[in-house]
């Protein structure tokens, strides 16, 4: 994936994606058949209503784990969103840094770079997205 590929992939991310809901439908509706199981972990809240309907409830964080990395973005209190990233070293959370959700997005398109870079079946979805 080439460095236009990577810039075409953050603004697909960013398009249209203003809550926690939103990255959530892309990362496991699009995404999620191309990405390795466990990879995409979405907390829900359900309300009563949402629990005697039988719906999932609200996507309140999306969390993507990599190898040495676990990218975090949640819905804050205000309706927006807010995003961190974990470095992890054999499964322990060393750090915790909270950043901006462009630079959140710019960290996810390298991780799917790598991993589109890895498996054919992650690049062919990253194509998709792209409208390749």
């Amino acid at each position: 994936m080439g460095e236009l590929d990577f810039h075409l992939l953050v603004a697909a991310l960013r398009t249209d994606r203003a809550d926690v809901e939103s990255y959530h439908r892309v990362l496991s509706e699009t995404l999620g058949a191309a990405l390795p199981p466990g990879m995409v972990e979405v907390s829900r809240r359900r309300t009563f209503a949402d629990r005697v309907a039988g719906r999932e409830g609200r996507a309140v964080a999306v969390r993507v784990r990599t190898p040495d990395r676990v990218l975090v973005l949640s819905a804050t209190e205000h309706g927006g969103v807010a995003a961190e990233i974990h470095q992890v070293v054999r499964g322990v959370v060393i750090s915790r840094r909270d950043i901006a959700v462009d630079d959140w997005l710019a960290a996810l398109a390298q991780e799917l770079a790598a991993l589109a870079e890895r498996d054919a079946k992650a690049r062919d979805a990253l194509s998709r997205l792209l409208g390749g």
